[in-house]
C-alpha cells in the first residue's frame, strides 16, 4: 500500500528552502554541499511536480514568484517540526525514559534499595518499571530492556551477565533458637517449613521417606511474600541470596544453615541488539553491573570458575540481632 508521503519530492523542499533563504543558486549549493546544476535540478523537479514557477531568474537576480512566497512558510513550519522531532529522538539516545521489565521479586528485594544511586550517577535517566514473569516481545511492546533471571539463551537478542545467584536456608531468630541450625542430616521433615518456588525441601534429605515428609508446609509462589513470612517465624525456607540479604543484614531474618547452593540461573540484562549501543542503557546496564560487583556473595560460597572471588558477606550469629 502506498504512503500519501510516496511521491512527495522532499529534498527539492529541503533546496527550495535554501534557494528561497539566499534568493541565489550558487550560495545554496555551496550551503548544502551541491553543485549548482543539482540544485537547479531539484527546483527545476519541484515546480513540475507543482506545475508552477517558483523563482524568477533576471541574469543573476533571483526572486520568489507569488506561489514561491507561498509556498516558503509551510516549507519552513514543516522542516522546523521534522528537525524537532530528530533532535529529540537524539537526545532521548542519550538520556530519557527507558522501559524496562523483571521479576517483582527482584524490583522489590535487590533494586529498589540501589534507585537512589542510579538517580545520583545518571539523573537524566528515568526508569519506568514493569514486573512480569513473562517474556518480553520486543517487536510488539515499547520496552527498551529487561532484567531475566534464567541460563541467558535469548535468542536473536543482546544478551550480558549481570549476576549469579546462590540459595542459602534462613529462618527468624526465635525459629533458630527452638528449633535448631540446619545440617546436612537434619531431617527436616520433623520442621516448620516454607516453600517457594526455586528449592524443593524433598531434595535437603537423601532418605526417600524424609524427602516425601519435606514436601509438607506452607506454599508461596512470590519470593517476597516467603521472606514475609519467615520473617513472622512461620517456618524455615530456602532463598534466593539476592532476595534476602538486606532482611538478613537488617537481623529480620537469619542464616539457618552453613550450606549454600549455587543457583541453576543466573541474572542477565537483555535487549534488542538495535538498543545494545544506545548510550542511555549503555549507562544502565553499566551501573547495573557496578551494583552486582559491590554485592557480597554469601557466607561460605565457593568462587565460581574463571571469577575474581568476592568479598563474602559477614555472616549473621543465629539468635543474635
Amino acid at each position: 500500500m502506498n504512503s500519501a508521503y510516496d511521491r512527495l519530492p522532499l529534498n527539492a523542499l529541503r533546496v527550495f528552502e535554501a534557494v528561497a533563504s539566499r534568493l541565489n543558486f550558487g550560495e545554496a549549493a555551496e550551503a548544502l554541499n551541491v553543485t549548482p546544476a543539482a540544485v537547479s535540478q531539484q527546483i527545476k523537479t519541484l515546480e513540475d511536480y507543482l506545475q508552477t514557477p517558483l523563482f524568477r531568474r533576471t541574469g543573476r537576480n533571483v526572486q520568489l514568484t507569488p506561489e514561491g512566497t507561498d509556498l516558503l512558510p509551510g516549507v519552513r513550519r514543516g522542516l522546523d517540526e521534522l528537525e524537532t522531532t530528530l533532535n529529540r529522538l537524539k537526545r532521548a539516545r542519550q538520556s530519557g525514559i527507558i522501559n524496562v521489565s523483571m521479576l517483582a521479586s527482584f524490583l522489590q528485594k535487590w533494586l529498589t534499595p540501589r534507585l537512589a544511586r542510579l538517580h545520583t550517577a545518571h539523573p537524566d535517566i528515568e526508569l519506568h518499571l514493569h514486573t512480569s514473569r513473562d517474556p518480553v516481545d520486543f517487536s510488539r511492546t515499547d520496552f527498551h530492556a529487561a532484567i531475566r533471571f534464567g541460563t541467558g539463551k535469548y535468542p536473536e537478542l543482546h544478551s550480558m551477565k549481570v549476576m549469579d545467584e546462590w540459595l542459602v536456608a534462613v529462618a527468624a531468630p526465635a525459629v533458630i533458637r527452638k528449633y535448631g541450625m540446619l545440617t546436612e542430616s537434619t531431617d527436616v521433615s520433623q520442621l516448620p517449613l516454607l516453600h517457594g518456588t526455586d528449592f524443593p525441601w524433598e531434595t535437603w534429605n537423601a532418605s526417600e521417606t524424609d524427602r516425601k515428609r519435606a514436601q509438607r508446609g506452607v506454599f508461596m509462589d512470590d519470593s517476597a511474600n516467603v521472606i514475609a513470612a519467615v520473617a513472622e517465624g512461620l517456618g524455615y525456607s530456602v532463598m534466593r541470596w539476592t532476595l534476602v540479604a538486606a532482611d538478613l543484614a537488617a537481623g529480620r531474618v537469619e542464616l539457618a544453615s552453613e550450606r549454600v547452593f549455587p543457583h541453576r540461573f543466573a541474572y542477565y540484562f537483555v535487549c534488542p541488539e538495535a538498543y545494545a549501543t544506545l548510550p542511555k542503557l549503555i549507562a544502565f546496564r553499566g551501573w547495573l553491573v557496578e551494583m552486582a560487583q559491590d554485592f557480597p556473595d554469601p557466607p561460605g560460597a565457593p568462587p565460581r570458575a574463571g571469577t575474581v572471588p568476592r568479598a563474602p558477606a559477614k555472616a549473621r550469629p543465629a539468635g543474635v540481632r
